[in-house]
């Protein structure tokens, strides 16, 4: 069985890989993110898991390495993490009553064998019209709320209540597509004992 190490240190994606049930570890990969151009957030996502695998990759033999990254778009624009309360708000009046769409590129590299993967994941999420004093609400309540790259959490809080119907992988909100992650391993040679 080759190990699985995760090129990042995200609690949620390590939360979300946990469902598997399958051995894993963790690991920051320490790319420079800023390098990368930043006009098409498919190729944005396509580049950066492909780094981070990498980045990491180099130090394991026989193991398999997953790089992922996720950014939001809204109106052809990425969605990087808010930098502020202010930010988060005016994006979160934007995204009321509107479409937006988030994209997750995951990038596996089995050392073992060579074999690499890599796809992009794309789920299109509608939003509810949202009041500002539901918007305030939230961003009083999650201390985390700059953390998430759609600048919101779509799992936890009064903001799981903001999305009206979604497009696509369910997973992919919370950081993983999980039902695509399992079915690469599988064609990057992962087996479980």
């Amino acid at each position: 069985m080759n190990k699985i190490i995760l090129a990042t240190t995200s609690p949620y994606r390590k939360e979300t890989f946990g469902y598997l049930s399958i051995p894993f570890e963790t690991e920051g990969s320490n790319v420079d993110e800023s390098q990368v151009e930043r006009n098409n957030p498919e190729e944005l996502v396509k580049i950066l898991s492909k780094l981070k695998a990498e980045a990491v990759a180099k130090n394991h033999p026989n193991t398999i390495v997953i790089g992922m990254d996720s950014v939001g778009c809204f109106n052809n624009k990425i969605l990087e993490k808010p930098k502020s309360k202010k930010e988060a708000l005016q994006r979160l009046k934007e995204l009321s009553d509107n479409r937006h769409q988030f994209y997750t590129g995951i990038y596996i590299i089995n050392t073992a064998t060579d074999n690499i993967i890599s796809k992009v994941v794309k789920t299109e999420i509608f939003m509810r019209e949202l009041s500002e004093k539901e918007i305030n609400k939230y961003l009083n309540e999650d201390p985390y709320f700059n953390t998430h790259a759609l600048g919101y959490n779509p799992a936890k809080n009064i903001s799981s209540s903001f999305i009206q119907k979604i497009e696509g992988s369910y997973h992919n909100l919370l950081g993983i597509p999980l039902e695509v992650i399992v079915e690469m391993l599988t064609e990057v040679g992962y087996k479980e004992k």
